[in-house]
């Protein structure tokens, strides 16, 4: 009983960067734009969000510095690949590069450390016990006492989802990513709602950043944003693009995480263990590929009925 509550409770905050990332990037997969730098913007966010911390002495500065450090991860990329046009791919995996390596050299050269940070003036997030639900038993245990940053996250889906869906800036958005000439045309800049997107891409990743630093652990560790990034975005292409659809699989791929945790403890080497959220990856994507083939199929055969038809009824 105990390690089924210990998983069902890691499955929560596991879940936190992999949603945050993802809401983020909903705003640029409606607005057309192939944002891999998600990756990027995480373990930059991560990063500054340490870095933050240990200045100040306090958690709210680690959460500015971290999304201050999305947000100019996000500007870079909008800057190249929106106003100087360069692929997007290209653009995505130079901001990851950029960000596996400036983390790595900044952690060596300013705090002297060759793989982890670790120090006890890093404040981690405030953890919240909510009131009554703390009492009730097992509830209680896999729901309350967590960093409250986490609570706030499932506040932004239902947050993101208005935003994108029941606003003016939501409808533009979606409309410059899926016309882009119509909205130029009306005298709305597309460019400027791309930038938009990216930049509110950014501010979300480095959320999840800084609940990866802060909140999950009290540390920054080099690549510590472990792929994140990339099944974030498998996130936003399993559920296309709706923010329940990703809340729901996010805490899917929560619980994977939190069983490869569970698992280690067992007899089953931790090296194969940690590939257990990448495999379930994998599944879900093939899963989906599987699933968008059999639509088109059926659309390409009611479209070949469709004209005999029309033939049979020119005859």
């Amino acid at each position: 009983m105990d390690l089924f509550l210990e998983l069902f409770r890691a499955t929560l905050p596991a879940a936190v960067p992999i949603l945050l990332a993802a809401l983020g990037g909903l705003y640029t997969h409606h607005a057309n734009v192939f944002n891999i730098a998600m990756e990027g913007m995480m373990l930059i966010g991560a990063f500054c969000a340490v870095a933050g911390s240990y200045v100040t002495g306090s958690w709210m500065g680690g959460l500015l510095f971290g999304m201050t450090g999305g947000l100019l991860a996000a500007s870079v990329t909008a800057f190249f690949a929106v106003k100087m046009k360069t692929d997007e791919f290209v653009t995505g995996i130079a901001m990851n590069l950029l960000a596996a390596g400036g983390t790595t050299y900044l952690l060596r050269q300013l705090f002297h450390v060759k793989g982890a940070f670790v120090s006890p003036r890093i404040e981690g997030l405030p953890v919240w016990n909510i009131p009554l639900v703390q009492d009730i038993p097992v509830i209680g245990d896999i729901v309350s006492g967590h960093p409250f940053l986490l609570y706030v996250t499932f506040v932004v889906v239902f947050l993101v989802h208005f935003h994108l869906f029941h606003t003016r800036f939501g409808l533009r958005l979606r409309a410059a990513g899926e016309e882009s000439r119509s909205v130029d045309a009306v005298g709305i800049s597309s460019d400027r709602l791309k930038i938009q997107s990216l930049l509110l891409s950014g501010a979300l990743c480095g959320l999840a950043g800084v609940f990866l630093s802060l909140g999950y652990v009290r540390l920054f560790a080099e690549d510590m944003s472990n792929g994140r990034g990339w099944i974030s975005l498998a996130v936003i292409i399993l559920t296309r693009g709706r923010p329940i659809g990703i809340l729901a699989i996010s805490l899917l791929f929560g619980f994977t995480d939190g069983l490869g945790f569970a698992l280690q403890d067992s007899i089953i080497p931790s090296e194969f263990t940690q590939m257990v959220p990448y495999i379930v990856t994998l599944l879900a994507l093939y899963w989906y590929s599987r699933e968008k083939q059999k639509r088109n199929g059926k659309q390409v055969n009611a479209g070949h009925q469709a004209g005999m038809d029309k033939e049979a009824v020119a005859v």
